[in-house]
This record gives C-alpha cells, structure tokens and sequence, in this order.
C-alpha cells in the first residue's frame, strides 16, 4: 500500500508558488534559481538564567536575497519557530519588498520560545543576546539588515535591540535604523502599530471596487455591507477588523486559538475585546454562537474570510470547507499550496499574503528613512501648508461674502502631519501595487491568480535587479 504523500515544508510552498509564477516569465533557468535561493541563515544557540537553571535558547537569522540592501524583515518570538519556516518568511519579504517598490532584500529572524514562559527581566536578556549575535556575524545594520517586529514581538523588543546595536556602535549616527517598528519616543513612527492591518484594509477596499471581479465572485462593488471573518485577534486582526468595519463591512466571526465565535448578524468589535480582557477568552460572548474547534469557525458563512494569525490555516483538508468567495490573507502562508489548488478549482478569490501584507514593511520603509533624515516628517511643511490653506480661505470668505465654521476651517486648513503623510503614503502603495498585480492578472488569459501574478510582478521587478549589476546579462 502507498504511503501518503508528505506535505510541502512552509519554504517549499513558497517554492511551489514561486515554481508555478516562473513559467510565465522569460528569465534564464540559473537567474530564476538565483531569486528562489535562500542566500544566508545564521543558526545559533546561547544560554539563558532562570529560576530553574539554565535554558539553551535557539535563534536564527535568514538572508534571502541581497539584490537590494539592507535586507528587512521581522523578528518573531514562538515555540513553533524554526529554520524552515524562518527561510520562508524571509522569502515572503522578498517578493513582498518588491511587489510595493520597497528597495529592501527579503530577511526574518526568529528565536524559539514562548515569550509567557519568561519575565520581561529575562525577555530583555534574551533580546540583548540575540542582537549582539547579529552584530558579531554581521546580520544586522542600517545598511545591512534591518529587523522589526512579528509574531510575538512588538516596539519594547525593537528598542532593546536598537539600544544594543548603539551601545556597540557608539559613534554610529544612523543607529536608530538598524531596527524598525520602535516606540516613537525611541526614533519609531506613528501609524507602524497598526500599519499591517490598515494597509490590508487598503488592499481590500481596492479589490472590493473592481466591479468586474466582484461579479465574477458573485458580490456587488464595494466593501460596504460585506460579511467578514477574522482569524487571531492579535495586531494585525485587530486592525484589519477595526478599519473594515469602519469601511462599511459587519464583521460576524472572529476565530482565536480557544475557538471561535459567529453571529450573522455582526459582532461588536470592541465589545469582544473587552470580553476577552475580561474573562481571558472570546468563547461565550453574549449573542454569538461559540464553537468549540477554531477550524469550524473559518468554515462559517462570510463573503471574505480574513486569516491574520498564522501560517497553514487552510489546507486540503479544510480548502472545500470554506464558504467564504473572498479570502483576504493577512497572515504569511495562511494557505498552503495544495489548498492554493483546491481554491482556484471553487473560484474563491484570494488575495495573496505576499502583497496583502506589506503594509508593516512599508511604513517600516518610511521609519527607516525618517530615522536616516533625523527629522520627523511634516516638521517642516504643516505650518506652512496651513498658513497658506488659512490665506485660501479667507480670499474666498471674501470673495463670497460668507464666513467658515470653526469645524469647516479647522477640517479644510490643516496641515499634514507625520501619521496624515504615513497613511497617504500606505494608501498610495497598496493602491498602486494592487492595480499591478491585477493588470497582469487580468491582462494574461493564462496566469490563473492573483497569487501567481504577484510572483510573476516580484519576479520580473527582482530580475530587472540582478541583470542591471551585470550579474545576469
């Protein structure tokens, strides 16, 4: 009797869809394998005190490509981390990097343990160590690899890690952008909390207004009205969930790692997380319906399914169970490659992770640069760009004859401040790689997705790279 086949490691279902995307494009064989590879992983162990003795912690850092420096990518903290799914993700950044015109390689790093287990004493430690076993390997730097956060992590450990890296280079000016995602008071910027989630919100809207494939799926144009279930309540689901709902859709799931609630007829969002701070879970939240295995909770009726925890949540056994006709991937490799197939069979819709995504690396992008231009962006234009929208105003209040509410000028005269500009400028990028990936999408009779088309953009943008250092001809 056959033994059943072995399902694909996270890094080979990116090498499964990147394999799939190839075929469309022109590339020579050795520049396509040149992109796919992973360039370098860094494995290390070291030594941790507790009150038990000593914990032998293990940490890994993967460069993918160094087509583009620095090379950029998050730090997660988890018990699942490995160096597998550490080179995958890194991957991921690559092509996500590229997809929205971000001049970063692809990278990710990962330590194996579960932050609840530790004191914030020993998270520090922990922290520290691992930064400076980057440094004495040369993996990280502002013009070398700059981490940020992920799973597990948030803007406390980028700044442990950004005052290790200056504490090494003391006469570094450009320190503080060795690491993105920090607190602002520590050279972070407003908006990169809840970038990831709003900038899914972005890629989503935009879909959703492209009445020709909203037909195709069945919907009518728009997010308005549109029911949405949400995997992990974490950052990026919160968010997703927070500005969606904002946009007009009626959030009726949300599915943790304890289970799942749904209501058809929508959920309070905040109600929910006040329900969860209170009683430690989402299960038995007045009006919905609880389900016990979380599974069944992404199996539930919606017109768009949001994954946003993590990786090989839809797979071939679960892929004909969903209802949802959109799938929205806010998590890195929520759906395998195999599930990937069985989607494309149904018609599902589904809006790939690799682009989704990238809201955090791109507001990243603007940290990193407001970090290496030492001055916090609209310092230097709102006054101005008030003062010259207050002049307007009063030509017109004196052209008309009639004068603005305190409301109407305060609205119309304001100058752009740093979170105005971040968010424009997430917009803008979302948007415009978007309509990218659906031009090929739509405009190749053979690509069968938008997650092939989104290979197929990263791949040429990537192959235009190499062949203009001269390494490829």
């Amino acid at each position: 009797m056959a033994s059943a086949q072995k399902p694909l490691s996270f890094f080979e279902n990116v090498s499964a869809s990147f394999n799939t995307a190839a075929q469309f494009t022109e590339h020579p064989k050795g520049l396509l394998e040149q992109i796919k590879a992973c360039n370098s992983v860094y494995a290390f162990q070291f030594p941790v005190r507790t009150e038990k003795g000593y914990d032998v912690i293990s940490g890994w850092r993967a460069e993918h490509s160094h087509h583009k420096l620095p090379v950029k990518g998050g730090i997660r903290y988890a018990e699942e981390v490995n160096e597998d799914e550490v080179m995958a993700l890194a991957a991921l950044m690559t092509y996500k990097c590229a997809l929205v015109d971000v001049p970063f390689g692809g990278a990710k790093g990962g330590i194996k343990i579960n932050p609840k287990k530790y004191t914030v004493e020993q998270l520090e430690h922990i922290t520290r160590r691992y930064t400076a076993e980057l440094i004495r390997k040369n993996f990280i730097g502002p013009g070398i690899d700059v981490p940020a956060p992920d799973y597990g992590t948030g803007p406390r450990e980028m700044a442990w890690i950004a005052d290790t890296y200056s504490a090494f280079n003391p006469s570094q000016i450009d320190s503080l952008a060795c690491v993105t995602g920090k607190p602002v008071s520590q050279g972070g910027i407003r908006g990169r909390k809840e970038a990831t989630g709003r900038g899914l919100f972005y890629g989503l809207r935009e879909a959703c207004s492209q009445e020709e494939d909203m037909k195709r799926q069945g919907l009518t144009k728009g997010l308005e009205g549109k029911k949405i279930i949400v995997q992990g309540l974490g950052n990026v689901g919160y968010y997703a969930a927070k500005f969606c709902c904002e946009g007009g859709a009626i959030l009726v799931g949300l599915v943790e790692y304890d289970g799942a609630i749904y209501n058809p007829k929508g959920l309070d969002l905040e109600a929910v997380v006040q329900h969860r701070k209170e009683k430690g879970t989402i299960l038995n939240f007045p009006g919905a319906t609880s389900i016990a295995k979380r599974e069944q909770g992404l199996e539930q009726e919606c017109d768009i399914l949001i994954p946003a925890a993590l990786e090989n949540q839809i797979t071939e056994q679960n892929a004909g169970k969903i209802k949802a006709k959109i799938i929205a991937e806010g998590a890195n490799g929520p759906t395998t490659a195999a599930a990937d197939s069985i989607l494309l069979e149904r018609k599902v819709m589904v809006i790939p992770d690799m682009y989704l995504n990238a809201g955090g690396v791109t507001v990243s992008y603007f940290e990193w640069l407001k970090n290496l231009s030492h001055v916090r962006f609209g310092r230097m234009g709102k006054r101005f760009e008030q003062t010259a929208f207050e002049k307007m105003l009063r030509a017109v209040e004196t052209a008309t004859g009639k004068a603005f509410t305190d409301t109407e000028r305060t609205s119309i005269a304001h100058g752009a401040d740093e979170i105005d500009l971040v968010n424009s400028g997430l917009e803008e990028t979302m948007v415009n790689a978007y309509n990218e990936i659906r031009a090929i999408w739509r405009g190749n009779t053979k690509t069968p997705d938008l997650r092939t088309a989104a290979y197929i953009n990263a791949i040429n943008k990537i192959a235009v790279s190499y062949m203009e250092l001269g390494i490829f001809p």
